[in-house]
């Protein structure tokens, strides 16, 4: 029986991906496990191995292709027995073609001006939205294409779609906006029928009529003027990751109403626990005892006692979730990742620092996996030393909150000693909370800081 090679559920956020280079061709016998297919998504850039073993009868999706989740990629026929003997065995091939290097770059002269757009669309909304729907139903668009044809003021029910379903893609946008800028007229897609006063209001804009027929501009009006290098600049073209993290951080900051709060803690406790028992620890579990498993295991006991901020929004609903998934954000050389502890409400502050410095290990060995990366309830982010006093996080979509940790400063401080005020040098940090005002309150938000704080303050913690 054939066995069919599908896109695979890379996270619960994912829903397609994109293949970026094959590692076998058609006629190829292939073994179980071994790597077929490099894919891309919004989260993580993995191989899929082969689900047995056979021959490559067929290959379906071509390379640069986005297809949903359980899409057909290719088809592999069960080898014979004979088969191994006869064939060679494709061993998989060399790791991806590293990101481009930054450039220094000389004086170019200004571009020339694009001609103008066709008519928009409504702004762009959360998650998918429906165009008027035509003869075969309501047009999908993902928030990546509505962003664009915000910005550049294009009427997405007039793009030609080569996805499934008629569905633009950005390709077919970016298409679409190549040839508008080049001066010729892009091919249309079919509109529906309507009486001849609104066909004729709905004519596209091309350059030949521009001069006569304004465009309607959608979204905001303002647009940044282009800088243009200059000798000695350095231009970096952006990374695929880093282009992923800043579509993500502009779609949340634009569909979630942030909103931050600030507590000031005293975590002078926490830090003599730390101290008393990172010898023996590092010993025991041959790694050090950082003070980020004591503000995790306090967010953990947190979210237990406050569960509406352990959830995901989903569409028009707020969902509970009975885990509490804890990511952790780390830096990488190529950008910002965010692994996820699962399951940390079982754990004791031992079992999280485990998780924590296995979750490291991977990153820094760049053997992290999309399932290390997906499921996360909630974002607990730790960016350092060296002035950071405090900041708001972005919220790592589809949750709710993120709590961000600001230095360890040794501080004087007004405490109550035998009843009377006095002054003393304890240890101070600020924990700053993002929540989406949607689901999250005010009064739930500044409950959680204040419990997550004293959490930490009490370091009743079991080393």
């Amino acid at each position: 029986m054939a066995i069919d090679v599908t896109m695979p559920q890379m996270g619960e956020s994912v829903v397609e991906g994109t293949i970026t280079k094959w590692l076998v061709k058609e006629g190829d016998v292939v073994i179980e496990d071994q790597p077929l297919v490099e894919i891309s998504t919004d989260k993580v850039d993995t191989e899929i191995p082969s689900p047995g073993a056979g021959r490559i009868a067929k290959i379906v999706a071509a390379e640069g292709q986005t297809l949903p989740v359980g899409a057909t990629l290719a088809v592999i026929e069960p080898a014979g027995a004979e088969a191994p003997a006869k064939l060679k065995v494709v061993a998989p091939k060399a790791a991806p073609k590293p990101e481009p290097a930054p450039v220094q770059v000389k004086p170019v002269p200004p571009p020339r001006q694009p001609a103008p757009t066709p008519q928009p669309m409504q702004a762009a909304g959360a998650g998918l939205r429906e165009a008027e729907p035509d003869e075969g139903g309501p047009r999908r668009f993902s928030p990546v294409v509505l962003k664009i044809a915000a910005e550049e003021g294009i009427d997405l029910s007039r793009v030609p779609g080569t996805g499934i379903g008629g569905r633009v893609s950005k390709r077919d946008l970016q298409r679409y906006l190549d040839t508008l800028r080049k001066g010729g007229t892009p091919s249309v897609a079919p509109q529906p029928q309507t009486n001849g006063a609104a066909q004729s209001s709905q004519r596209p804009v091309t350059a030949a009529t521009a001069t006569t027929q304004p465009s309607i501009q959608s979204g905001p009006g303002f647009k940044p003027p282009i800088y243009q290098p200059n000798e000695g600049d350095i231009v970096e073209p952006f990374t695929r990751r880093r282009k992923l993290i800043a579509e993500h951080m502009v779609y949340s900051k634009t569909h979630s109403p942030h909103v931050g709060t600030v507590a000031e803690v005293d975590v002078t406790n926490a830090m003599r626990l730390r101290e008393k028992h990172k010898t023996e620890f590092a010993r025991r579990e041959g790694f050090n005892l950082t003070f980020l498993p004591l503000a995790a295991a306090a967010t953990v006991r947190a979210l237990k006692e406050f569960p509406r901020m352990n959830a995901s929004v989903v569409g028009d609903s707020v969902v509970t979730r009975r885990e509490i998934n804890l990511g952790i954000a780390m830096d990488t050389e190529e950008g910002l990742l965010v692994p996820v502890i699962k399951a940390a409400e079982g754990m004791s502050v031992v079992g999280i620092a485990r998780a924590i410095e296995s979750l490291r290990r991977k990153v820094a060995e760049k053997k992290i996996t999309a399932d290390d990366l997906a499921g996360g309830s909630f974002t607990l982010s730790n960016p350092g030393r060296e002035g950071n006093l405090y900041g708001f996080a972005i919220i790592n979509q589809p949750q709710v909150g993120i709590l961000r940790m600001g230095e360890v400063k040794k501080r004087p401080v007004v405490v109550e000693v035998d009843g009377a005020d006095a002054l003393a040098i304890r240890t101070m940090m600020y924990l700053a909370l993002s929540y989406d005002h949607r689901v999250v309150d005010g009064v739930l938000g500044n409950s959680f800081l204040y419990r997550a704080a004293r959490i930490l303050e009490e370091a009743d913690f079991e080393l």
